[in-house]
């Protein structure tokens, strides 16, 4: 018997079946899309943790890890050791190598969410993702002390609109008994989603911070001393300090100098970081986490097979009649054996293209609500040699495990002696 009558009986053998066979495919279905599922998303969010920041070249602030310092810059996470003297910042402005610096201050909140203090340098040569500028969807950037700009989840979250009064809180808890209740800032942009960090905080200037911090030099306020907006625009708001400052070098080839020279750097102790260097470090430990994922789901793939071979076990004491008329037709027992793993590589092909159309359109769907309401940007895009390699080896897995219900059909359909079989 030719290979394409031996594939017809496999698909009528299994079509005569659907009913049992049909669970079982919707079982390693959506097992390879919980695997696919995670191999995709694990490549995509480790896509978008790399883009959280771009074209930046240093990241310099107080003396520290480099981690630490990613994280409560990039990230907003932690908190700095030690703040840096503006008359720092302002040496590394007059250094004729650096092209620009965006200074950051952190310290304050808006509700849980990380109030930023930076300067009309920040939209302009911040970059995330491949080179993207953060853009403003309603409103524009601040240009007077009491003004402020949104991060998209923040505004969506808290229902915020151009024009609104919001009051910062002090400290960076979630929660605060500490509110800068005299110097509300009026809301005037609200960003677009980048599915960074850049979502969830609040964005104002060196100004305002030193602004609403009349009066709290001690951490509280004192009363008597703080001040209303009128008369904070009378005051010196020249920042004492700021916690870090993104670096924008020249010329590359001396983004190492310049790294040495800010890490040894006499006036005070400071930290210069390559962006890059400090997400891959901090991708790797995560990435023990995500490989164990990989690993647990392979398992419920593999449960999935054993599945299919205990049915078509079964099955098999349903078949006898079957086997012993293509034994009488002269069907030899390799081809018996045959019919087995060609149905189980067909159900694992089956299974393998309604996980690829299931994953995409889960992605589909669930991707504006992914970006809107966690700030992950997931999107489709081809399949990678990564993601490819997982699908092909579905099908070569449901051919080894297909061999032993073939041996047992080899075995059974010697035995049978059915009318004049034809020698194999």
């Amino acid at each position: 018997m030719s290979i394409r009558l031996a594939f017809s009986l496999a698909l009528a053998s299994l079509w005569y079946r659907r009913k049992v066979l049909a669970l079982v495919t919707l079982t390693l279905t959506l097992s390879i899309t919980l695997l696919l599922g995670v191999q995709y998303l694990r490549t995509e969010v480790k896509q978008t943790f790399t883009n959280t920041i771009s074209g930046t070249d240093l990241i310099v602030g107080a003396r520290s890890g480099q981690l630490n310092l990613l994280m409560y810059t990039v990230f907003h996470i932690g908190d700095a050791t030690n703040n840096i003297r503006w008359s720092t910042y302002q040496k590394l402005q007059d250094d004729q190598r650096i092209d620009w610096l965006v200074p950051i201050s952190l310290g304050d909140s808006y509700r849980g969410h990380r109030v930023v203090g930076t300067s009309e340098q920040f939209p302009e040569h911040f970059r995330y993702g491949r080179d993207q500028k953060p853009a403003l969807a309603e409103g524009e950037w601040f240009n007077e002390v009491f003004e402020v700009v949104l991060g998209a989840q923040v505004a969506r979250k808290h229902g915020h609109q151009l024009g609104d009064d919001i009051t910062l809180s002090h400290g960076g808890g979630r929660t605060s008994f500490s509110n800068h209740r005299d110097t509300p800032f009026t809301v005037t942009g609200v960003l677009a989603p980048t599915g960074t960090p850049v979502d969830q905080a609040v964005y104002v200037s060196l100004e305002g911070l030193e602004a609403i911090h009349i009066g709290w030099e001690s951490g509280v306020a004192i009363p008597g001393r703080t001040v209303t907006p009128e008369q904070a625009l009378e005051r010196d708001l020249t920042p004492g300090s700021i916690t870090a400052a993104l670096v924008g070098i020249e010329r590359k080839v001396l983004t190492f100098q310049v790294q040495r020279e800010i890490n040894g750097f006499r006036d005070e102790p400071l930290s210069a970081i390559l962006p890059g260097v400090a997400l891959s470090e901090l991708w790797r430990i995560m990435g023990q986490f995500e490989t164990a994922l990989l690993g647990i789901t392979g398992f419920v793939v593999i449960t999935s097979l054993i599945g299919l071979i205990a049915v078509l076990l079964t099955l098999q004491l349903q078949r006898r009649q079957e086997v012993a008329i293509l034994r009488a037709t002269g069907a030899s027992p390799l081809l018996i054996a045959a019919l087995h793993v060609i149905e189980c590589v067909i159900l694992a092909v089956a299974a393998c293209g309604l996980a690829v159309i299931t994953g995409a359109a889960g992605i589909a769907a669930l991707s504006p609500w992914l970006l809107e309401t966690w700030g992950i940007q997931i999107g489709l895009r081809p399949l990678n040699p990564m993601e490819w390699l997982i699908i092909a080896s579905v099908p070569l897995a449901a051919f080894l495990v297909g061999l032993i219900p073939a041996l047992q059909a080899w075995r059974g359909s010697r035995k049978q002696g059915l009318g004049h079989v034809v020698p194999e």
